[in-house]
């Protein structure tokens, strides 16, 4: 059950992360919260790097994976994300804002790391960072005014993504902080869910 749930949220996790570059070049924007994209990519770095060294399983596979993805959402994030920020925004601005939050995702990953060891580190950050994630991507539907560069598939599939290691880690692991987090994660996904739902019209035109 539990190598299932870890496929599970793999495929969905994918399935967001791809959904995420088609939008981003659809409505030349960016599909994912910037906070929480630095986070993700900085997490999946460390451990798919760390993967790649002592063995690859299921989970580091799609470490791996989602790390190559999500270089691509980056890549739309600083060729659009300008755009999205007021005009005395200048470009070097927001490069250097760019860089100041990939530092600080990096070094708070690694805090975590120091703190934790590994293991744990990569359950509490993830779990943590989702929880942000899903409380930007309202921000982000509110301050665009809608769904523009946003997705029902992206919202679904993060929903299920984490509810599927929510039960891992959570139920089968014993863990009442990774449970309560990832049900609270649940509520702010399906809160978007309803939101792009009733948005959906839009959506459809597309």
């Amino acid at each position: 059950m539990i190598l299932f749930l870890t496929i599970v949220s793999g495929l969905a996790w994918s399935v967001a992360y791809v959904e995420a570059i088609r939008i981003g070049f659809r409505d030349r924007s960016y599909a994912m919260p910037a906070a929480a994209l630095a986070l993700n990519f900085a997490w999946e770095v460390l451990y798919g790097s760390r993967s790649a060294v002592t063995g690859i399983s299921a989970q580091g596979f799609f470490n791996i994976l989602w790390a190559l993805a999500d270089a691509v959402v980056m890549y739309t994030f600083f060729t659009f994300g300008r755009s999205e920020l007021p005009p005395r925004v200048t470009r070097k601005l927001f490069i250097g804002w760019a860089v100041l939050l990939g530092v600080t995702a990096f070094a708070v990953q690694w805090l975590f790391i120091v703190e934790f060891g590994w293991d744990d580190a990569a359950k509490y950050a993830a779990f943590l960072q989702n929880l942000l994630m899903s409380g930007l991507f309202i921000a982000m539907f509110v301050g665009r005014g809608g769904p523009r560069g946003q997705s029902l598939v992206i919202a679904v599939a993060k929903w299920i993504g984490t509810l599927a290691p929510t039960i891992v880690f959570g139920w089968y692991g014993n863990s009442p902080l990774i449970l309560g987090i990832g049900a609270l994660c649940s509520v702010f996904d399906l809160a978007y869910i309803g939101l792009l739902w009733r948005a959906r019209s839009p959506l459809l035109r597309h």
